[in-house]
């Protein structure tokens, strides 16, 4: 367990690096900046650091300890998101329309923290530490996947990662083993069908009446298509067509997101919609043309990770402070290094209602709790820690 004082000098450091990074926010697949800050303050710690890993803004640093151990990997995402930032504050995004709106710089700077820890304790180390500093996490097809093509997984043993959560108070930590995040897919359907005079409907093909009649059939497919005891989300989030009020549309567009915990039934929802809109736009004599595209797949922790991360958590916080916390609909690239390592994805209350720092996340208002930081630290430590031959 971290000293108190070691703790609160680290905590420090944390806060520094949060803030020149909620400062300096940097796009997916743009982090050059964010990635130098980063690769320069672990080459101060004297340790190995990798640039440009995987094909893009990707940083891997190892550090090797001094007795015989496990190589364990710890990841951080580092990109922001295309949001203005409406907060007023000292380290309000000094860049127009880009802000730090998920926590991922609060990711960047903890493991940061925990790189400066045990750079400063190797002859208390067992094993190897791999960091991951992740670019583009917030855009499909994600960084993870380039990470994992270019070898940083080689040898690992175990993989976790953390989540600064605003939903939660600070103070308060949890996770849960299996499914834990859901799947995300998108499906954009074009309905094609005959324009024509709004006065003369009988010679046309309305797109738009067949599109709307998809989108209501669409909501039957969790309701009537998908095991009630199995959650799954079917969102159609836009529709579009038409340029004036007089004019039968030819093109209806459509585009929604789906939401799953298992292979399964994301695979049937996609077959279902397919189909759905292959017959629904027959029936009013039009043509559908579906682009469905696969995101990140569920979130599967495993279920010894997620033991030790109970019992380290209850070594450290109150039983009230330590949450077996539901499913979330919510998608992480963190499943792709869970499908090929075990691993634990944790979550770190960082809400703070007094301080209105409890918006949601991608809000043009959100921050979090920086004592949250500290958390995520000696949790990361403890469960590094918890390792023993």
């Amino acid at each position: 367990m971290i000293e108190e004082r070691i703790l609160n000098e680290i905590q420090l450091k944390m806060i520094a690096w949060r803030r020149h990074l909620h400062r300096h926010p940097e796009l997916s697949y743009h982090e050059k900046n964010t990635a130098e800050f980063v690769a320069t303050t672990l080459r101060k710690l004297g340790i190995e650091v990798q640039t440009s890993f995987g094909g893009g803004y990707g940083v891997v640093a190892s550090l090797k300890g001094e007795l015989p151990g496990r190589k364990i990997a710890l990841r951080a995402d580092m990109d922001a998101l295309p949001i203005h930032d409406e907060k007023q504050c000292e380290y309000t995004s000094e860049v127009k329309g880009v802000m730090h709106a998920c926590g991922h710089d609060g990711h960047t700077a903890i493991l940061l923290g925990v790189a400066t820890y045990f750079s400063d304790h190797r002859s208390e180390l067992r094993g190897e530490l791999i960091f991951i500093f992740q670019p583009a996490e917030e855009v499909c097809p994600g960084g993870a996947q380039g990470m994992i093509k270019g070898g940083v997984l080689q040898g690992v043993d175990v993989i976790y990662g953390l989540h600064l959560w605003t939903p939660l108070p600070v103070g308060t930590i949890g996770s849960a083993a299996g499914p834990f995040m859901a799947a995300a897919d998108e499906f954009f359907i074009d309905i094609i069908g005959k324009g024509g005079h709004g006065g003369i409907p009988h010679v046309t093909i309305d797109s738009i009446v067949a599109g709307s009649a998809l989108v209501m059939q669409l909501q039957s497919i969790v309701s009537r298509s998908v095991d009630p005891l199995l959650p799954a989300v079917v969102t159609v989030g836009t529709i579009k067509g038409g340029t004036a009020q007089n004019v039968i549309a030819e093109k209806c567009q459509i585009s929604g997101t789906v939401r799953t915990f298992d292979e399964d039934t994301r695979g049937h929802i996609r077959q279902r919609i397919e189909s759905m809109a292959s017959l629904t736009a027959q029936a009013y004599g039009a043509e559908a043309m579906v682009d469905y595209v696969m995101g990140y797949p569920p979130l599967v922790n495993d279920t010894n990770e997620v033991q030790r991360f109970f019992d380290e958590a209850l070594k450290m916080y109150a039983p009230e402070h330590v949450q077996a916390l539901p499913k979330l609909m919510p998608a992480e690239d963190f499943a792709y290094y869970v499908q090929q390592v075990p691993g634990c994805f944790i979550f770190i209350g960082a809400g703070n209602k007094e301080r209105g720092m409890d918006y949601p996340h991608h809000h043009a208002l959100f921050d979090f709790d920086e004592a949250a930081m500290s958390d995520g630290l000696k949790m990361l430590v403890a469960m590094v820690e918890s390792h023993r031959l």
